[in-house]
Formats: structure tokens, sequence, C-alpha cells
């Protein structure tokens, strides 16, 4: 019999920004209590911690997360300076600039998954067979590529909340979310409060017993929540828990960052980040209502923080010249106990992976379900930690293959970076031996486990294919299967994408007319 513990009552938030915040606004929406004053949650963050928004981008389940908390879209967009994010194009990944084998320089991972009307062939395997000679993946098997290339939105203004013709995420000002985030869970009941930690005083077993702030509180809960981002005040100095480093994974541990205003307010705006190589690196390109934020992502082993804000501006332009850099160290790796005792971290705290494909939200809105999914009323943490424990790990270790698949499969000589990423020797083993399968065939649903990966088969399809993989074609396709009536369909699909883009509204437009839907419901003292 497991011994009797108290309930769960009070849970202490320690840290805000984006993963606090949003932790407690989905902790207060979906815990339950069978208390009148229900559960207590209290967040406390520092003055001097500053936001780290690298990359500014975020995943489709956000969607399901701004609903699930109770923040309309409109009121997103407005007070976050947001727009719409349908997929990513990557420029030069695949070889480099100038080279002869560089032409089709530019590859695209949507966000809509390919075709599939009822009745009608698996597309992506006739593809691969040669179904659409000369028609990249993602314009061959949806139609997203057009309406992105045309700068379209993927909704209609008239389409409901999270809703629209094309899958899609956000891109985002990390400073404005953190406040939004704020405001909601206020609004939620959450407690707010301002100290600085001086220390953390621990229990016989290890586990948390009190916070103690600069102010001489003593701050006490059932449960402890560290998002203190990179600090790790509670998991990584107070329980010593460690950093699982991804380093001979993954090179890319530093990033200069600076934001670019438009010079005219109509300037159209990109519905989807731009990922651009570098020569140790890449530059993300992400545009907002009223600027772009741009960012150089680069391996300290293979150039030093000069030369890559020589590229980083050389990428801006002109427009770049006079406005500030600001430089992150990124340690990646993850803790592979994220739960400890009665302490859970969450955020930049349970670890960072560097902001290739926005797995960073992605990962806030993970731990933040599964905190409140398997929250432990009755006390009893020991199972729940190893089960968040195992989930986490494996997510973790699953989004690493999936960030090293853009760098393996890259054809690029020009320098020692890439030359490193090809080796096979910085794959996990689960990554070469899937690579090695799909030799023989496309990956399959039955190659993921569907609950721990954070993207779906079709991303890995997009990616793979678009760094141009080799798959067999004479086991791609199934047999008994004529590859014409595949190859009609997206010959359909294709023909179609001029109507899809007629049919979508510009996308700055749409970003516009939603700011103004979300004025028009604000109360007015709260109208700015």
């Amino acid at each position: 019999m497991p011994t009797q513990m108290p309930p769960v009552r009070n849970i202490l938030i320690l840290g805000g920004g984006t993963a606090g915040w949003l932790t407690a606004c989905y902790l207060a929406r979906h815990l339950r209590s069978d208390r009148p004053e229900g559960i207590r949650i209290r967040l406390v963050e520092a003055s001097d911690i500053p936001i780290i928004g690298v990359g500014e981008g975020s995943f489709p389940s956000m969607r399901g997360t701004l609903a699930a908390i109770g923040i309309d879209e409109a009121r997103f967009i407005r007070e976050c300076g947001a727009t719409f994010k349908q997929g990513i194009r990557f420029d030069d990944w695949q070889h480099a600039p100038g080279t002869a084998a560089a032409r089709g320089r530019s590859y695209f991972h949507p966000f809509s998954t390919p075709s599939q009307r009822p009745g009608a062939p698996e597309l992506v395997p006739a593809w691969v067979a040669g179904a659409a000679p000369g028609v990249a993946l993602a314009d061959a098997v949806t139609l997203q590529a057009a309406v992105v290339a045309a700068r379209r939105g993927p909704k209609r203004p008239g389409d409901g909340d999270f809703s629209g013709a094309m899958n899609y995420a956000y891109h985002f000002d990390a400073g404005k979310l953190a406040s939004l985030l704020g405001r909601r869970a206020r609004e939620l009941g959450v407690q707010h409060q301002i100290a600085q930690v001086e220390r953390v005083a621990l229990r016989a077993d290890g586990g948390i017993a009190a916070v103690h702030t600069r102010c001489g509180q003593q701050l006490e809960a059932d449960l402890y929540i560290d998002c203190s981002g990179l600090r790790a005040e509670l998991i990584g100095r107070s329980l010593g828990v460690p950093l699982k480093s991804v380093s001979d994974q993954l090179f890319v541990d530093s990033a200069l960052a600076l934001q670019l205003p438009y010079p005219a307010a109509d300037v159209p705006i990109a519905s989807c980040t731009i990922s651009a190589a570098q020569e140790a690196g890449w530059i993300w390109d992400i545009g907002l209502q009223e600027r772009r934020g741009i960012g150089h992502v680069f391996s300290s082993r293979h150039t030093d923080a000069a030369r890559a804000e020589q590229v980083l501006r050389a990428y801006a332009g002109p427009a770049a010249d006079g406005l500030p850099v600001r430089a992150l160290q990124l340690p990646l790796g993850y803790r592979e106990l994220q739960w400890q005792h009665n302490c859970v971290a969450v955020g930049l705290s349970s670890g960072f992976l560097e902001p290739l494909e926005a797995s960073g939200i992605g990962l806030i809105e993970t731990a933040a379900y599964l905190i409140a999914h398997l929250f432990p009323y009755d006390g009893q943490m020991a199972p729940v930690a190893r089960h968040f424990n195992g989930f986490m790990r494996q997510r973790y270790e699953r989004i690493v293959d999936f960030i090293k698949l853009h760098y393996g499969l890259s054809q690029r000589e020009d320098s020692a970076f890439w030359r490193d990423n090809r080796d096979p020797a910085s794959f996990s083993p689960r990554l070469r031996e899937q690579l090695a399968m799909w030799r023989c065939r496309p990956p399959h649903r039955l190659d993921f486990i569907t609950d721990v990966e954070m993207y779906p088969p079709s991303s890995w399809q997009y990616v793979l294919y678009g760094m141009g993989f080799e798959t067999g074609r004479h086991a791609a396709w199934q047999a008994g299967q004529p590859l014409a009536a595949a190859s009609a369909e997206m010959r359909q699909l294709q023909a179609l994408a001029p109507h899809a883009v007629a049919d979508l509204p510009d996308h700055r437009a749409l970003v516009t007319q939603l700011c103004g839907r979300a004025a028009e419901r604000a109360p007015v003292n709260a109208r700015a």
C-alpha cells in the first residue's frame, strides 16, 4: 500500500514568461477540486529575468491551447502583434548557394497534410514512385504551398476561431504573449507576486519544503513548478537534476537576434517562417505586424560571434544598419528527470532545443497538458513523475531526431559545419535505423508513436524529400494500384491551387481585419 500523502491543494509556479503564465492558465482552467475554494495557484516571478523569445514562432497545436485557456483568436492576434504561420520555407539547406545543384534552392514544409480524399490513392508513395515528375512534394500533394507563395492567409475572415481552409500556427511577439497570458491567468484567479528567491529549503526526502524570498517571506506549496528559465532555480540549482547535453547531435549553441521595422505600413507579410541556411548555422526570418524578427543561430565551434553578426547583417541589408543585436547562449539539452519529488520543470528550465521547427512552445504546451491530466490530487507523485518523465524524455529524443534530419541530409560541402552534420556518427541509432528503412519505402504512420511525436509523419515526409532523400521507386508504390489515378489526383490539386489562392484573403488584410474585430469587442478602458 502506498504511503498516505497529503492532497495537493497549493501550487507555486516560479517564473513568469510564456512557460509560467501558460502553465498557470492551463492548470487554472482544467484542475478540479472538491473544495469550494478550489486549488490555489500562485505565480512568483522576479522582476529582472528577461523573456527569451527565440524565433517567436509556434506549431499548430497552439490553436488548441489558446482555445483551451479561453483566449479568442482575434484578441490574441491584436494583443500579441501576431500573424499566421502556414509552414517553413527552407532556403539553401540542401546545396550551398551559387553551386550548379542549387538551382532549386528552396523547399517548403507545409502544415497541411497530403490530400487524402475518400477512395483516392495515397499521394506520397505515388509521388516517390514518379507520379508527378518535376513537381516538389508540397506542390504535388497540398494547396498550401501555392497559398503561401501568394502571401495569402490560411482562412477567410468569416471562418470561426482557430479554423480555416489551411492548417496553421502563428508568429507572435514573445513579450506581448507573456503579458496576455498573465492577464488571462489573473482573470482565472491565479495569484501573482513579484519576489526574488534567496534560498530554497529542502525536506528530509529531498523534495522542496519552502521557497524563501529576499523580503523574508517563506512560501510553501504542495507542488512547485519551475518556470525560471535557463536559471533552473528549483530543478537544477536546488535539486541538482543535471542537463543531458545533445551537443553531439545538434551543434548550434548561440544566436544573434534583431528586430527590423517594415519600411512601410502596407508591406506584404510572409505567412511562413523563412529559414535560410548559412555557412555555420541558419537565419530565421519571421514577419509580424509591425516588424520582422531576424536571427542567426550558429555553432560557436564552427564560427565566432563577429563573423556570425557579419552574416546576419549581410542578410538583413542596409535597413539593419545601426540596429542593436541581442546575443543569446543556447545550452542545448534536456533533463531526463523533469519531475523530481514535488517539483516539475516546464519550459527552458526543463531543457532547450534550438528554435528550428518551433519546438519550444510546443514542449511547454505538452508539459502543461500532462501536469493537468496526470495531476496527483491525492499527493502520490512518484507514479505521476515516472510517467511524465518517460513521456517527456521520449518527446525530446524524437524532436532531436527530427531537427537532426534537416542537417544530416544536407549535401553541402562548403564548410566544416555541414560536413560535420552529415557524419552518421552524429545521428542517433534510431534515426540511422529509420533512414535505412526509408531507403526502401516512404515513412509511414506505423513508424511513429503518435502520442510521443510532436511532428506528424507528413512533416517527416516533407523534410525528407525536400532535402532530396532517395527512396527506391520499385518499392514505393503498392502493387496493383496504377499510378495514373494518383497522377490525376495531383494534377487536379495543381489545377485547384489558383482557385484556393483567389478564395483566400491577403495575409496582411486578414490580420488587419481580425485586429479591428478584436478592438470592437474590447472594453473601452482596455483599448489602446
